[in-house]
């Protein structure tokens, strides 16, 4: 086996193989690489030691078996016995659910979470997308501060345990997606800075120096990165991949790393015979992003939407804080543009940013499957004081409503764990940093982000108390219990129609007509043959559809078709999906 490492910046680099220290010869072919051939096999322990320095885990790492902080383990990716052929299943017509492994189940395993995949694929979603499951300090935590970007956590089961999830969730056909963090890394463990230039100063980021992707030695850093996201489609055999933030991506180049990944990806996917495709997070409202690479565009295959979140979530709540005040001036006209242009922000003026702010999306050539529609994420709860749902204040005929926007929307629909049944559980911040002095300041700072919006300190949860997460986890008897069952039905009934209806998965956002009342408080969609209508006021609503008014194919209460004057008449707090009559 050949074992090698990028250190640029050392005079000599020693492998550490199962205790035996032993040098390494620079790469006469590759500047700047050190290897060694050496016998090992599966679960072997190694490190390496620059310059006579302390042993160090492997950038490359595949498993971390003791954490970020210890040594690193072979692991041998044709051990796995796969027993479901998989053919793949692309992102046109895809419904995602997006799942921690952590909190999904009180065991917070791979096992335990694929034990109730079941659950997901009599609901009807298509795809999984996980929260990051690189190796991270601790035992519990969101993942966005992981290491070893090659690795897998191993409290969740390391790479045995992602192998058997893949493997159980293509067997009842569901494909998998996974979140992936290329823009820092977490400040315990990472010891990227000591074999290279991982990062650099010329660009700044909210977590210190950028990934170094445009200034000297970022060849290198680029081919790391390209190389772990390859790793996690083609050895784990996922479908797709979800990049955080990669607005927070600061890159000059010519040809942008963004571009070079979605290249990459796509020729795997030639490679492999199956479809696989990139979902990024962006606040830049920039249509490039997920335009293709012939027409001028980095080719990013969809990316999530917060503009419609922000639309939805101001409608359904009437908050007006930060950034939801651009979204609350005329809350039901802001929806109504975000389901029919995509962005809100087209080159509007941004009072939360107090400038213009994005670009025209062309409703002709993008698809609407490009863009992700969701009511609820891990980012939009979690990031709140006390990370709670949309359950926490609203009534199930308003949560019917989201679900029903969400689920007929023509983007790419997306659920947050338990948002299926109306979760009462919250989603909090959690971490489980072992360094005490990272540990009180992670404490401090949150209380102090939120005392600076009016939060005393104590009313903010602990991150570091074991019961912050144990409260986040999911009750899994709520689902046999009303409001949730009834809630957790009307989803199933959604997700039904949504595969019966080729009109609800129509990607042409230019066919879209939304009609909407702002005093009223009500909305109607158009989208082919079928309309949804939701009124999310408190008083009832008579709606005028005109003369082909449809028939009724499901509805939150009981609703009668729409009269012969084309009116329908929808009660407080609830929607309904109609179709063409006859």
């Amino acid at each position: 086996m050949q074992f090698e490492v990028w250190a640029p910046e050392t005079d000599r680099v020693a492998l550490l193989l199962r205790g035996e220290p032993r040098p390494m010869e620079r790469d006469p072919e590759r500047e700047d690489w050190w290897t060694s051939e050496a016998q090992a096999s599966d679960g072997d322990r190694y490190g390496f030691s620059l310059d006579g320095g302390p042993v160090l885990p492997d950038p490359r790492s595949r498993r971390q078996p003791d954490g970020p902080d210890g040594q690193s383990a072979v692991v041998d990716h044709r051990l796995f016995d796969w027993r479901t052929p998989w053919a793949g299943r692309g992102l046109p017509g895809a419904v995602l659910y997006e799942l921690h492994v952590g909190t999904y189940t009180p065991e917070g395993t791979f096992d335990a979470a694929a034990r109730r995949l079941s659950h997901l694929a009599e609901l009807g979603v298509t795809h999984v997308e996980l929260m990051p499951v690189c190796p991270f300090p601790g035992t519990h935590g969101w993942g966005y501060e992981g290491v070893s970007l090659w690795a897998v956590h191993e409290p969740y089961g390391g790479p045995e345990g992602l192998w058997r999830f893949v493997d159980a969730a293509h067997a009842l056909g569901l494909g998998v997606v996974l979140d992936v963090v290329h823009n820092h890394l977490g400040p315990s463990g990472n010891y990227l800075p000591v074999f290279g230039p991982y990062f650099t100063d010329t660009h700044h980021t909210p977590w210190g120096s950028a990934v170094n992707l445009d200034a000297p030695g970022s060849d290198e850093v680029r081919a790391y990165l390209l190389g772990s996201a390859l790793a996690w489609l083609r050895d784990y055999r996922l479908d797709g991949l979800r990049l955080d933030a990669v607005h927070a991506l600061h890159d000059r180049r010519a040809l942008t790393f963004l571009e070079e990944l979605s290249a990459a990806t796509d020729a795997l996917s030639g490679d492999l015979g199956r479809p696989l495709f990139l979902v990024a997070e962006s606040d830049l409202a920039d249509p490039r992003l997920i335009t293709p690479r012939d027409a001028g565009g980095l080719g990013i295959h969809a990316q999530w939407n917060d503009d419609f979140h922000h639309a939805l979530h101001t409608a359904l709540t009437t908050e007006s804080q930060g950034y939801y005040a651009d979204f609350a001036r005329a809350p039901m006209a802001a929806l109504a543009k975000t389901l029919s242009c995509g962005f809100f922000h087209n080159g509007t003026y941004s009072s939360f940013r107090g400038r213009v702010h994005g670009r025209p999306l062309d409703r002709v050539r993008i698809p609407g499957h490009r863009l992700l529609g969701y009511a609820q994420t891990h980012d939009q709860i979690g990031n709140r004081a006390h990370g709670d749902r949309l359950s926490a204040t609203l009534s199930p005929g308003l949560l019917a409503c989201a679900a029903a926007l969400v689920l007929t929307a023509p983007f790419t629909p997306m659920l947050f764990m338990g948002e299926e049944w109306g979760a009462r559980t919250p989603w909090q911040f959690f971490t489980d940093h072992t360094d005490p002095e990272l540990a009180e300041a992670v404490r401090n700072g949150r209380r102090r982000e939120f005392a600076a919006h009016g939060w005393a300190e104590e009313e903010i949860p602990d991150p570091q108390d074991p019961a912050t997460r144990d409260r986040s986890c999911l009750d899994w008897s709520e689902p046999g219990r009303d409001p949730h069952a009834r809630l957790l039905a009307w989803h199933r009934e959604l997700l039904a129609l949504r595969r019966a209806h080729p009109d609800f998965t129509d990607p042409d956002l230019a066919a879209v007509r939304v009609a909407h009342d702002e005093r009223g408080r009500w909305l109607v969609m158009r989208r082919g043959d079928v309309r949804v209508a939701v009124n999310l006021s408190k008083e009832p609503a008579v709606i005028p559809l005109g003369r082909d008014g449809g028939e009724v194919l499901a509805c939150w209460e009981p609703v009668g078709a729409p009269g012969p004057d084309g009116e329908l008449h929808l009660p407080p707090e609830c929607c309904v999906l109609l179709g063409e009559s006859g």
